[in-house]
């Protein structure tokens, strides 16, 4: 993938203002963050890039609108956001288990309970990845952190 094939800026469109705990907020910056830094985002059509990527949740759809730098339309697309909705609700109880578990369990414990929210989110992000099949080409690294960006806009406060 050439250069120009990358996300240059990520925006989260919220329609309200959404108070999240101090780790959803960590995690959206860091997911941000290493999206930016190094990533493969590859439209169809051979569209020029880099791009500025919008993503929002509106009507049970996961929508995604590719500008380039300057802020011009190149593409949009949706994805049904049912297909996400059981994986994230796991990831979301499994995090909040690894989150309880770090304060007060064994080592052991934490890696088992990390091991299984590692694979979840690898599930999410090869779901995510097969559902951008044809519209979008990415690496796992750039699927897994859009994954995480995806669960932060289900965070409802």
């Amino acid at each position: 993938m050439s250069d120009h094939q990358r996300i240059a800026n990520i925006f989260l469109e919220e329609r309200a203002v959404v108070r999240r705990s101090a780790q959803v907020e960590h995690e959206r910056k860091v997911a941000i963050y290493d999206i930016l830094e190094e990533n493969t985002f590859a439209p169809t059509g051979g569209l020029e890039g880099p791009y500025n990527l919008h993503i929002s949740i509106e009507e049970n759809r996961l929508n995604f609108d590719i500008r380039d730098e300057a802020g011009g339309p190149l593409a949009e697309f949706t994805l049904p956001i049912s297909s996400f909705r059981s994986i994230i609700k796991d990831y979301f109880v499994i995090c909040d288990s690894y989150f309880k578990a770090i304060k007060t369990a064994a080592p052991s414990q934490i890696e088992a309970i990390d091991m299984g929210r590692r694979g979840l989110h690898n599930e999410g992000a090869e779901l995510l990845s097969e559902r951008l099949s044809g519209k979008v080409d990415v690496d796992l690294d750039t699927a897994r952190r859009l994954f995480t960006l995806i669960c932060v806009l289900h965070v409802r406060g």
